[in-house]
């Protein structure tokens, strides 16, 4: 579990380092809002797709094989954009993030985290790699963004800080490889068994599960409201004139908050059930949305503005580090987690495809407070409808057991 979190923690350091770095990244290599938005949405467009075939190899491929080498495609790639190249080299850079970030990394990361923990455990197994990606992932951040002011939060700034990231991919890489072990033979028989059984067939009986597709948009739902959660930071500075330290400080401060949520969102699911906490956590999320979407552009208001990022922080981080455990509570079967969770990212992570673009546009758009606004809406209607999928499991799980 240890190297899991270390390494999904770490792999998403680089394409998403706009979360705390979002004006340093338009201003090092001159994009605008809708260029930012449009590398961020080939990211997730390559992504959706990969998806689903990344399920099927991670239902045939080690984790060791895969985890390892995807870190070090990922860091690799890093240095050299760290040299602040154009952007049409950006674009391919995004393109080879979403094959070794989507196709080779995330189902193997969550295929070996369901088999890591009994069927009781799994809120929790998923909340403690949620939880532990969270320190993996601020704990670094925090440090590199101070280590970016005190270099003078300038262009060179933010190319050691990115230098920075990419190394630790690579070490976290080579630790991959040299912990992780290969199935031993009892395993090994088995995933040989899983590599003969799992194809077009078991693909066709994922997708007419409910669970599946329950899941997918409760996924869906929340990673749109963590997208909108990406803008905090120039909401901040430009609604409330943040400086751009103290934005980025505000959006470190709502990470630290991630291994809290997650860890014990889990052991409160695996006591009350998955898809009741889940309907808990996308409920507060939905609340905390609307309320920004009536916010008005006054200073008084900023620690209203504050804690109610905090509360979006917390359902979101919490909803995110259960929502996987649906497909144990929903009877997926073990040899099929794979697949079930690359229909499930294929589906629910779309917003990484048109959050990016979408948030980018409307707020070239409609400059100011409106477009936050706008931006806030779409995320509470969006969060509405993962609050009434998990209602869906509840049923179902209920009708389940009787």
């Amino acid at each position: 579990m240890t190297v899991l979190c270390l390494s999904g923690g770490t792999i998403y350091n680089l394409p998403y380092i706009f979360e705390v770095f979002y004006i340093p990244t338009q201003q090092a290599f001159g994009l605008s809002k809708t260029q930012l938005g449009v590398l961020l949405s080939v990211f997730g467009g390559i992504s959706m797709i990969t998806y689903f075939l990344g399920g099927w190899l991670a239902d045939r491929v080690s984790p060791r094989k895969l985890i390892s080498s995807a870190m070090l495609v990922t860091g690799v790639i890093g240095l050299y954009y760290a040299t602040f190249p154009g952007f049409k080299m950006l674009l391919i850079i995004h393109v080879i993030w979403a094959l070794s970030i989507s196709l080779v990394f995330w189902n193997a990361m969550i295929k070996a985290t369901r088999d890591w923990a009994p069927s009781e455990e799994q809120g929790r197994a998923f909340g403690f790699l949620e939880g532990g990606r969270g320190v993996v992932e601020v704990i670094p951040t925090t440090i590199l963004l101070a280590l970016f002011a005190w270099l003078g939060s300038d262009d060179a700034a933010f190319s050691t800080v990115i230098i920075c990231f990419s190394v630790i991919n690579i070490l976290v890489g080579i630790a991959a490889w040299l912990i992780l072990k290969e199935p031993d033979d009892d395993n090994h028989a088995e995933a040989e068994e899983t590599k003969r059984t799992v194809g077009w067939e078991e693909l066709r009986i994922v997708l007419k599960m409910p669970v599946v597709w329950l899941t997918a948009l409760v996924i869906m739902g929340a990673n749109t409201a963590y997208w909108g959660t990406y803008t905090f930071t120039t909401y901040a500075s430009e609604i409330f004139l943040m400086t751009v330290v103290m934005a980025g400080v505000l959006s470190v401060g709502r990470m630290w908050l991630k291994p809290f949520a997650a860890i014990v969102s889990g052991f409160v699911a695996d006591r009350i059930g998955i898809s009741r906490a889940v309907a808990f956590c996308m409920l507060l999320t939905t609340i905390s949305f609307a309320l920004f979407t009536i916010t008005p552009a006054d200073p008084a208001v900023l620690p209203f503005v504050i804690v109610n990022v905090g509360l979006a922080a917390l359902g979101i981080f919490a909803v995110r580090g259960i929502y996987f455990a649906l497909l144990d509570e929903g009877g997926v079967p073990i040899a099929m987690t794979g697949t079930a969770a690359g229909v499930a990212s294929g589906i629910g992570f779309l917003p990484d495809f048109y959050m990016p673009l979408f948030n980018g546009i409307v707020l070239d758009t409609y400059p100011g407070l409106t477009g936050y606004r706008i931006l806030f809406g779409f995320v509470t209607v969006t969060a509405v409808i993962g609050f009434l999928a998990a209602l869906l499991m509840i049923r179902m799980t209920r009708k389940a057991k009787i």
